[in-house]
């Protein structure tokens, strides 16, 4: 692989982006920046998300301006807000070394007097978005005329957004003479349409095949029934609140703030984005995620266009989107820059061929799995729990004389008693109505064909055909975690070297002292054969089995931290019983069961009225309105996700 000095990227430039950490080209990067750098060809860029994009054309574009030509030299027309603000602020970021390029970011929502006083200040580059830069070019106030580099970004999601019209627009305001660099994720008939009328035999570059996924996202879907909804939604939120960073995606307006709402009164760190945001709102929602204050971001897919995040582990789909290609723009928002994802639908039973369909036209394939029991989601936030304390550095300083005088008398008590005790206290937020709430895993027709219901393991995943439709799945306790160094990717990647297995045929949950790997059964025996007595940093690695020997009143071990529970017949000795009022959860925030209903472990952080999230009253009418489009006109201080409409004079 070349490094960017070989790619051409000149010295300026060069100590700009080494600044900012990239050290080698993403594979968009190396094919793009030598064309556009070394020859006048247009290029035609089929790329999913997050792999690179911006600094693939704005590298080339920042090396190119002469600073000196005061006009408009580069213009780049993407879909959304945030995506416009955000290209600026890393075309800024490129150009540091290289003085007197200015560059304006305009869009709707945002004052367009200032954004006109910024274009008369003289501006080589334009990031924009269609309705704005139509207004702009109306009102007189920008030319295009000279463009020397257009860019359309995301130029799928434009269309998808009613932005085609625009865009030919805005294109035949430009010259004839001009270079134009346009890159999508997927390359539907209008897209080709257009790169057919503006482009002159554009160099081609594809990153993966069209439509297809992230080859590091994992597709999982569960069969529920549409009343069990938001209750499976909950169930598995809990079962991986340890971790998770999500967007969850509706349909509408009006489902997207009354499940947010559900989620914050349920003492879940969850907010929303829509349309009816103004866009104030928008960037203090944004504002919060982007610093995990909040976990869980409901949105629809207009509202979410545009959003870049770093780290999410989870995409959520609440419902499967009406358009099968906005599957790959919303699953593609999770393992960016090579980390792991999961794409996870809640699937009702009436929707098996659509997610067919998404298999056939992505190139991926779905693996089924349950929604945990209760039962199965308090074991997991009592290995949480145990983890936490197992983890908890040691503050000598504040063991004053009182404080040991306490742990004194704790140390008289019999140890095994004590730590039941302290078990206890914690198995008590667990009530017996939440330990008693039922299956939602839906029986019957699994994706249209009829069929029996898989096993559940304990981690809720499917046993039988739970990996690609092979023999029974195994887990497997391993006694390596993150106090060792791993996190999912590098264990993921360590076990399957050590095994000689594909960590494809892989799933791992990573704790501080202990992991676990759920694998096929033909594979447990060489991971397990590979790991056990192995030294690792000094250390004698302990592996083995740690699930169900059967599926019906066989005994059942799972391992807390070295301690070992036994079940027969699907209950447990000692029964964790746990009545009274839950009122905490494993992160330290607070939870509080509301109006009958109940809530369950989640993560910590503030809990917030559900009418409310900022003091602002929030409307939740209407449908999704893109912004702007052909004959449409942005409002200066219009919503974030609607633009109000009036016709062109």
């Amino acid at each position: 692989m070349k490094n960017f000095s070989e790619l051409g990227v000149d010295a300026l430039v060069l100590n700009a982006i080494q600044e900012m950490g990239f050290e080698t080209p993403t594979a968009i990067q190396e094919q793009s920046i030598p064309v556009y750098l070394e020859t006048e060809q247009d290029i035609l860029g089929l790329a999913q998300t997050g792999t690179g994009k911006t600094a693939a054309f704005g590298i080339p574009i920042i090396q190119l301006i002469e600073p000196q030509n005061k006009f408009v030299q580069a213009l780049i027309i993407c879909p959304t807000r945030e995506l416009c603000l955000q290209i600026s602020k890393d075309l800024t970021a490129y150009s540091k070394f290289k003085s007197g390029i200015n560059i304006v970011a305009v869009y709707g929502g945002s004052s367009i007097d200032r954004q006109i006083s910024d274009i008369k200040r003289g501006a080589h580059i334009i990031v924009a978005t269609p309705g704005r830069l139509m207004d702009l070019m109306e009102r007189k106030a920008v030319q295009i005329k000279d463009v020397k580099y257009v860019v359309l970004d995301e130029a799928d999601e434009m269309l998808n957004m009613g932005f085609e019209e625009d865009v030919e627009f805005i294109l035949s305001h430009t010259p004839e003479q001009k270079r134009v660099c346009l890159f999508s994720a997927t390359m539907p008939r209008q897209i080709k349409n257009i790169a057919n009328r503006y482009m002159k035999d554009p160099f081609e570059i594809s990153v993966g095949k069209s439509n297809s996924g992230n080859v590091n996202i994992t597709h999982q879907y569960a069969n529920i029934h549409a009343k069990d909804k938001y209750a499976a939604l909950k169930r598995y939120v809990d079962f991986n609140s340890d971790n998770i960073y999500a967007i969850i995606f509706c349909k509408t307006k009006n489902e997207t703030q009354e499940i947010s709402d559900k989620l914050i009164k349920d003492g879940y760190n969850a907010d929303c984005l829509h349309g009816d945001l103004s866009q104030a709102q928008r960037e203090k929602v944004m504002n919060r995620f982007r610093h995990h204050a909040i976990r869980i971001l409901l949105a629809t897919d207009v509202a979410a266009r545009g959003i870049d995040v770093t780290g999410l582990t989870h995409v959520i789909h609440f419902q499967l989107p009406d358009d099968i290609e906005n599957y790959t723009h919303r699953s593609g928002r999770t393992a960016r820059a090579g980390k792991l994802g999961v794409s996870f639908v809640l699937l009702n039973m009436r929707e098996g061929g659509r997610l067919k369909d998404i298999e056939r036209m992505s190139n991926i394939k779905f693996e089924k799995i349950m929604i945990p029991s209760a039962t199965e989601v308090r074991d997991k936030k009592l290995l949480a729990f145990t983890d936490t304390i197992l983890n908890t550095e040691v503050e000598e300083h504040i063991f004053d004389t009182q404080v040991q005088k306490a742990v004194d008398v704790l140390m008289e008590a019999d140890h095994k008693e004590l730590v039941q005790k302290i078990l206890s206290l914690e198995l008590r937020r667990f009530s017996v109505d939440f330990m008693n709430e039922p299956d939602l895993n839906a029986s019957g027709s699994d994706r249209g064909s009829r069929g029996d219901r898989p096993e559940r393991s304990e981690g809720g995943r499917e046993r039988d055909g739970g990996f690609g439709g092979r023999s029974r799945g195994n887990r497997i306790f391993v006694s390596l975690g993150k106090k060792d160094g791993f996190d999912i990717r590098s264990f993921k990647d360590w076990v399957a070297d050590s095994a000689g297995v594909s960590w494809k045929d892989l799933h791992v949950d990573v704790s501080g002292v202990y992991s676990f790997v759920d694998s096929g059964a033909e594979h447990s025996d060489a991971i397990i054969k590979s790991l056990n007595g192995k030294e690792f940093n000094g250390r004698t690695v302990r592996a083995e089995l740690s699930g169900d020997k059967s599926s019906a009143g066989g005994e059942r071990r799972s391992s807390y931290g070295g301690g070992e529970r036994r079940s027969s017949g699907g209950r447990s000795e000692g029964g964790y019983s746990g009545g009274g009022e839950r009122r905490s959860s494993y992160g330290g925030g607070e939870r509080r069961s509301s109006g009958g209903g109940r809530s369950e472990g989640g993560f910590g952080g503030e809990r917030r009225s559900s009418s409310s999230s900022y003091g602002e009253r929030r409307s939740s009418g209407g449908g999704e309105r893109p912004e702007g489009s052909f004959r449409r006109r942005e409002s200066s201080g219009g919503d974030s996700g609607g633009i109000r409409r009036r016709r062109n004079s």
